[in-house]
């Protein structure tokens, strides 16, 4: 697929056509990525001991999509996470890439793997990661806090208007939710329901006495944002009050700087572990031809992660950041 050239101006992706990227810093020193590729038709890790290193290394299939049925199409949003010294990988797939209501069918899976290094040893599927309802899920993510294990996901309430909200439950074992599973976020400001009604894409990350998850919003066009959720780290996560929603989003489109449609982020550390990244992906252009969900010119951007005087993440001055970097 042609990747689309970019103007001297613009902030520079560190890996090209990659969606919805994830990248984790591991004890063993490696850096992990995992994206969805543009096909949707399989799951690749890469690795390197260095950010840039990922550029050139080479991705690693391990898991390709069925020819029919489940599991059979859309392969999106992969995770890469070292839970009780195994690998797994968190996913969503579809049976078919028709849409019923705007909707499509995807559920969420996960992949095991007990090697020490995620791009050899044998992958297993360990099935369907089941929520309250059998409906439309994806975009999930797994964090452990204060000794529980937690997942957060999108998903379709079939009494709820809209494509899908956000939820956390606990886990008894890394694909198995116990317990209550609560809703902590819908679409409802003006910016989260632009083109379709969307909270996706979660994302943890602790600071102090804080924990935050970042998330996005909208059409997957150059209207896709990023909104945020707080909470106190003492709080109880399963307790919808226990979550402060942004009222505005705190990263969007910047055509100064050539950047669209940011958001599906992740977040990972330095080499030298004293900075958060900040890892998102975004177009460099605006305007898409047909459907931007086949648009394959959604690029990673990693940047060192910024803080506010009062203690929240500063999305933008990140993002700011990286635009002057390369100016």
């Amino acid at each position: 697929m042609e990747i689309q050239q970019r103007a001297s101006h613009d902030i520079q992706p560190l890996i090209e056509q990659r969606a919805d990227p994830f990248i984790y810093r591991h004890s063993d020193g490696y850096y992990y990525f995992v994206a969805s590729v543009p096909e949707y038709d399989r799951i690749e890790i890469r690795r390197a001991k260095n950010l840039e290193g990922l550029v050139t290394s080479t991705p690693v299939v391990i898991w390709r999509k069925r020819e029919t049925g489940i599991l059979s199409a859309n392969i999106w949003a992969p995770e890469l996470h070292f839970i009780d010294d195994k690998w797994y990988v968190y996913f969503a797939a579809a049976h078919t890439t028709e849409t019923n209501e705007g909707l499509f069918d995807h559920r969420m899976y996960v992949l095991e793997n007990e090697n020490a290094n995620p791009l050899e040893g044998n992958w297993t599927e360990r099935g369907q990661v089941r929520g309250a309802w059998e409906s439309f899920a994806l975009d999930a993510t797994t964090f452990e806090h204060n000794g529980s294990r937690y997942y957060v996901w999108a998903q379709k309430d079939p009494n709820i208007e809209g494509n899908s909200n956000l939820y956390i439950s606990k886990m008894s074992n890394p694909w198995t939710l116990t317990g209550p599973q609560t809703m902590i976020s819908k679409p409802e400001y003006d910016w989260e329901i632009i083109g379709y009604k969307v909270n996706e894409g979660a994302a943890f990350l602790r600071k102090g006495n804080r924990v935050f998850l970042s998330y996005s919003a909208s059409a997957t066009d150059y209207n896709y944002c990023m909104g945020l959720l707080e909470a106190d780290a003492d709080a109880d996560l399963l307790d919808a009050t226990s979550w402060r929603k942004s009222q505005a989003p705190v990263l969007s489109t910047d055509e100064s700087i050539s950047m669209y449609g940011p958001g599906h982020n992740s977040f990972t550390m330095s080499e030298d572990d004293e900075k958060t990244l900040f890892v998102f992906h975004a177009r460099t252009y605006k305007n898409i031809i047909g459907d931007p969900l086949y648009d394959p010119n959604r690029h990673t951007f990693v940047t060192e992660l910024l803080w506010t005087a009062d203690g929240k993440p500063d999305f933008r001055g990140s993002v700011a950041a990286l635009a002057r970097s390369v100016q």
